[in-house]
Parts: structure tokens; C-alpha cells; sequence
């Protein structure tokens, strides 16, 4: 899929990065509460700025697997997070989804929307067959969303992460293609906090530092 990647929904424009989106990326990148979570942070400078150089460099990959978005408010540009959608391989038909929004922009029900919109982007444009996503077993919220946005819990892999000197457990969720009703309308109400992901820190923990 060549050409750069625009995911609209009600409330949000999901686009690519852009260098002077570092700054933006960084006030959350450093927040203690945004990356409680994740496998990353707090973020140096430079290790926020390498997050936006690979996310940039993935757009001019033939094919092109891994899809890193920056999460924006439709009504007026502010950047709010980020999203992503990743592919092991172009045959395989299957992707981990992830996302990660600043506090201020928790509980607003754009968590699940962003969600929501990387599965239909995944199944809808990329044709995919199977979208996994993984949270913390510690993150309610986050597993709030990941239902809301459609999909099913499968399991818990147990101290799957080593994080910041403990073992952590994380919770497994799914979606079938056959699962998706494309244009299906979505309530966010009550969606919680949306900042522990899905697949954008697990499976590639170092890869994916922002």
C-alpha cells in the first residue's frame, strides 16, 4: 500500500508522523502515569526522536508492514497519542494493534474510537484475517477498550514481561474478520483510560520506544 495513510472516524484523524511531531509525543512520553504499562519510558530526547525517524521510515517499505499513526483531534489538529498496526510478514494475513494517548485525553471515549479505527483500517484495507492486541493485566481501563472496540478476550500468558524489576502478566484479546461489521457504529461511553496497549510495546518492545 503505497501513498501516505489517512484514518478518519467521528472524532479523530488518525495520520503519519511528522518530524516536528516530536515535541508533542515527548510531553507524553515522559509522563509517568502514560507509560505505567509500557515496556518504554520515560523517553530521552533521543530515543522520542527515533520513535518518529522509524515511524517516517516504515512509509517508504515496499511492502510495507508496519503502520505507526499519530493520533490527532479532527476538530483541531492537537495530537493527542499514537496508534499502530503491524504485520509480521505480508502472507500471514494477521497483525498486532496497539495505541497510547496522553492523560488529558483519557476517559473520553477516543481511546476505542482510535482502536476501532485501526481494526477496520486492518481488515478493510490491509485485508487481513486476524488483529491481536495484548494489555497489562493490571490495565482495566485499557481492556474496557479493547472490548469496546470489538474484540474478544482469548487468555491471560502469565509474567510474559519483565517490567521495570517485575514480572508482568498480560491479557491476550482478538478479532476475526468475520468479526468486523464494516461502517458498524461503536458507543465510547465510559471507554476509561486508554493508555496501556495492545501490541505496540510487547511484541516489539525495543523496536517500538517512543
Amino acid at each position: 500500500m503505497g501513498g501516505d495513510i489517512t484514518i478518519e472516524t467521528e472524532r479523530l484523524v488518525l495520520r503519519e508522523f511528522r518530524r516536528d511531531d516530536w515535541e508533542s509525543v515527548h510531553e507524553y512520553a515522559v509522563d509517568p502515569e502514560v507509560y505505567r504499562y509500557m515496556p518504554w519510558g520515560p523517553n530521552s530526547e533521543e530515543q522520542t526522536l527515533a520513535f518518529i525517524e522509524r515511524a517516517t521510515a516504515s512509509r517508504g517499505r515496499d511492502p510495507r508492514l508496519h503502520f505507526e499513526l499519530a493520533v490527532t483531534v479532527r476538530e483541531d489538529g492537537r495530537l493527542i497519542g499514537g496508534g499502530g498496526i503491524r504485520a509480521a510478514d505480508e502472507y500471514f494475513r494477521a497483525a498486532d494493534m496497539g495505541y497510547c494517548l496522553r492523560r488529558d485525553a483519557w476517559g473520553l471515549g477516543f481511546g476505542t474510537e482510535a482502536a476501532a479505527g485501526l481494526i477496520g483500517f486492518g481488515f478493510e484495507q490491509l485485508g487481513l484475517h486476524r488483529i491481536w492486541a495484548t494489555c497489562d493485566t493490571g490495565n482495566a481501563q485499557s481492556a474496557r477498550v479493547l472490548e469496546r472496540a470489538g474484540m474478544a478476550l482469548e487468555g491471560t500468558m502469565r509474567d510474559d514481561t519483565w517490567l521495570r524489576g517485575h514480572w508482568r502478566s498480560s491479557h491476550l484479546y482478538s478479532i476475526l474478520e468475520s468479526e468486523w461489521s464494516p461502517g458498524e457504529r461503536r458507543d465510547p461511553a465510559g471507554s476509561g483510560e486508554a493508555h496501556g496497549p495492545a501490541g505496540s510495546g510487547r511484541a516489539r518492545r525495543e523496536e517500538e520506544r517512543r
